[in-house]
């Protein structure tokens, strides 16, 4: 039988707790008491732990033994922020796929209310991404950034190989950019950024805002996406190249 598997808030070498909304859920939902076991991700390892206490709204755990579990992607998701429901939907399929981290930029293309509203929704994405981690059963929960101007995002330095999805690219494909930055790191796994638009795509001023400082264009190919479908056709992509 699969245990349950939990994220824990607060963790040492030997134990772990959870708090908030999880330990709710453990205490009233599932009657959690002392030896019940579970899968808990502390530090991002993940433990087969037995729970110890159950009190004051919170469910500690001694750590038993580390078992094995997949890494995150070492991509960060650039998402120009588009319609809230679509992002959150496609934040929380971009976990499952195992993304390492996620970008809120605002674009040229964004409507201006979300734009005015993304600072207020990040916890939200936050939690979505969190809820998404613990659901999928990762070792970790991606980072998700604050939201900021795309041109902070794009000009910031990076060690990252950086492809800028772009529907005017017609000659490279995702995954000959893909096969681009492993080749160049040698035996390393590169780290990637890869952009994605807004609705209605990037402005020609911003395709030469990435041109400029050293994004390489790629195409998801010559269908019109989408950004939640892009996105994650985008890390399907990747996942089925680099694992």
């Amino acid at each position: 039988m699969t245990r349950r598997r939990w994220i824990a808030e607060h963790w040492d070498e030997a134990t772990a707790t959870l708090t908030g909304a999880q330990a709710e859920h453990m205490t009233r939902v599932l009657r959690a008491q002392p030896g019940m076991e579970a899968d808990v991700v502390a530090g991002g390892h993940v433990f087969h732990a037995q729970v110890v206490a159950v009190s004051g709204g919170e469910v500690r755990f001694n750590l038993i033994a580390e078992l094995d579990a997949d890494p995150a992607l070492p991509i960060t998701l650039v998402m120009a922020v588009y319609k809230f429901d679509h992002m959150e939907w496609a934040i929380e399929k971009a976990t499952e796929l195992g993304v390492a981290a996620i970008a809120p930029v605002i674009s040229r293309r964004t409507e201006k209310h979300l734009a005015a509203a993304a600072q207020k929704r990040a916890e939200r994405w936050r939690r979505i991404a969190h809820e998404a981690a613990q659901q999928s059963r990762r070792c970790d929960v991606p980072l998700v950034y604050d939201p900021e101007p795309l041109a902070a995002r794009v000009r910031a330095a990076s060690e990252a190989a950086r492809i800028v999805l772009a529907e005017q690219e017609r000659t490279t494909t995702l995954r000959n950019a893909l096969e681009e930055a492993v080749a160049a790191a040698g035996t390393e796994m590169p780290a990637l950024e890869i952009a994605i638009g807004p609705e209605g795509g990037w402005a020609p001023e911003e395709e030469a805002l990435f041109d400029a400082n050293g994004w390489r264009a790629a195409s998801l190919g010559p269908r019109i996406l989408r950004a939640e479908t892009a996105a994650i056709a985008a890390l399907a992509v990747a996942a089925s190249y680099l694992e």
